[in-house]
This record gives structure tokens, sequence and C-alpha cells, in this order.
């Protein structure tokens, strides 16, 4: 982190960070762990208490993964329902392999289809994000289960896709695009003021830029209806 601030004091750096990193660097912040509590809330207030959590790898590397399902857990635990979460988080092996455009959908057809595999109880899915959402409901249609009526799924991201009302998918949106436009906003206002300081005075700032998160409440979640033991779907 100190290399970070080093060369931020040579050339304009703007970060799209974590919030729990504290930096004296230009940055655009998001509070993943704020997102995993949303999509918990969400959940538990359709009357959610058995539920799993689908996620690629939780390494060290990808550590802002963690904080969304920290954040997650947390939620649950205020209600005493720590132990009805299940973690169910993609092999390591996935983050050495280059990344196609359906890895991460892949990746949560496969973690759905092994939730069902064996027998694990919930009535909702939580996606790390929209894609792997996206592939847990067509791994539950696969196995004739109704979404939401037998499970509810919520993403996290707002892509595209999930506004298709074909999926019409439940999630939480932190306005990726605008974060990536105000990243270059600020690292062009940046370049202005320092050709401006050449002959002038003017102001040195550090911007901090921080969303607040919205729900995104669309078709695939609903009141729980059914505690039934899933597995009995499954040829």
């Amino acid at each position: 982190m100190d290399t970070i601030e080093e060369l931020a004091e040579k050339i304009p750096i703007v970060i799209i960070n974590n919030q729990n990193e504290h930096l004296n660097v230009d940055a655009v912040e998001l509070d993943n762990s704020k997102l995993g509590r949303m999509m918990a809330k969400h959940l538990l207030d359709l009357g959610h208490t058995d539920v799993a959590f689908i996620t690629p790898p939780l390494t060290r590397r990808q550590w802002q993964r963690s904080k969304r399902v920290e954040g997650f857990v947390r939620e649950f635990e205020k209600e005493g329902k720590k132990d009805h979460v299940i973690i169910k988080a993609a092999d390591e092996s996935n983050d050495r392999k280059i990344p196609r455009m359906d890895s991460e959908y892949a990746m949560g057809y496969e973690l759905t289809m092994e939730l069902l595999r064996e027998g694990r109880k919930f009535t909702a899915i939580a996606g790390q994000n929209d894609m792997m959402a996206i592939g847990a409901i067509d791994a539950l249609h696969e196995m004739r289960l109704h979404v939401p009526k037998d499970v509810s799924v919520i993403g996290c991201d707002n892509i595209f896709y999930s506004s298709i009302r074909r999926i019409s998918l439940t999630t939480i949106d932190h306005f990726v695009a605008l974060k990536g436009q105000d990243a270059c906003d600020i690292i062009l206002r940046k370049i202005d003021t320092r050709e401006r300081a050449l002959t002038d005075s003017a102001p040195i700032s550090l911007y901090n830029i921080e969303y607040t998160p919205k729900l995104i409440s669309r078709r695939t979640t609903g009141y729980v209806r059914t505690r039934k033991n899933l597995s009995g779907k499954i040829n």
C-alpha cells in the first residue's frame, strides 16, 4: 500500500477499492460487507432463515469476496441464525484458469448442483455476483425447482442480463459503470490540475467517492413457502 501512495505523488492514480482500506490516495470506494448485509437482510425480511451463499474461491488475493460473505453471515448472526448459512465456495484452482465468458455462470451452476446433490437444507441462494446467481437459477430449473416458489435467488452487481424479463434477477446495484466514469474523471482533473499548477496556484484535492448501494427487487425472490428437503428433486 505504501508503494501506491508513493506512486500517487508522481502520477495521477485512482483506486477502486474496499472501504476498509485507508489510503491517502484518490479513491472510488465500495463497502463489500454492506452489500452482503443488504442481500442477507432482503432474504431475512422474506422469512428465509435457511440459506446458501455461493461464491468464487475465497482466496487472500481476492479478499474482497470474503468481505461480502462476512457481511452476509453477520446479518444472519444478528438474528441468531449464523449456523443456518451454508457457504459454498468454488475450488481455488478456478482462479488459476484463464477466465471465459461463462466462468462465473458455470461456477454458480455447479455449486448449486452440488448443494442439491448433497441434500442441503435451504430456501434461498445468494450469489457473490449476478452471473453466479443466473447459473444457480438454471441449475434449479434443470432440477424442476421453481424460482422463487421453491427457492429464492439473489445476486449482486445489477449487470445488464439481470434486467432481462425472462431472468428478472433480484440484485444489489452498486453502480459499477459510474465508478469507472468517476475514476476517469478524477484522473483527468488531476492531470489538468498539475498542468495549471505550473502557471498559477491550483488547489490540491483528494477525491473520495462512495455510492449508496440499492436493492433492485425483481421476480427471483419471494416470501418463504416451504422448507422441504430439496434432495428429493435429484434423480
